[in-house]
């Protein structure tokens, strides 16, 4: 199996400004949070693909969507292993694990060990942290 090498994209948080809204950077680059139940692709149902709003890079399929109740858009499994990153976070006094874009390293959300079979997993998204392609 061939190693697949995602090429990095670096910005100053100045470019990354000029390229997204004031709450797409919080969330994004600030790893800010959107408030449950707000956000735009919450409750999106259309067939499509889901790409970081930072570099549009794939990374989630509306076939892997779910409703979890959490009140971000729920995914069972990104769109390949290498889209999205993952890392330790304890901040807020919690022990969690951040999902990032690995291309950008924009702060995509989390990923909980209760979601649905086959996985077991939910990413849980802001929805600022992406866009929505319908196919």
């Amino acid at each position: 199996m061939a190693d697949t090498k995602v090429e990095k994209i670096h910005k100053t948080d100045e470019e990354w400004r000029k390229l997204l809204t004031p709450e797409q950077f919080h969330i994004t680059r600030e790893k800010g949070t959107e408030p449950a139940f707000t956000g735009k692709l919450y409750y999106n149902h259309d067939d499509g693909i889901y790409r970081c709003v930072a570099c549009g890079t794939k990374l989630f399929t509306s076939d892997k969507k779910f409703e979890s109740g959490s009140g971000w858009p729920s995914f069972w499994l990104p769109v390949s292993p290498d889209a999205v990153e993952t890392h330790e976070d304890n901040a807020y006094g919690m022990r969690r694990v951040e999902v990032t874009c690995a291309r950008c390293g924009a702060h995509l959300g989390h990923v909980f060990p209760d979601g649905p079979q086959p996985t077991g997993l939910r990413y849980c998204i802001n929805s600022a942290s992406l866009n929505f392609e319908k196919k």
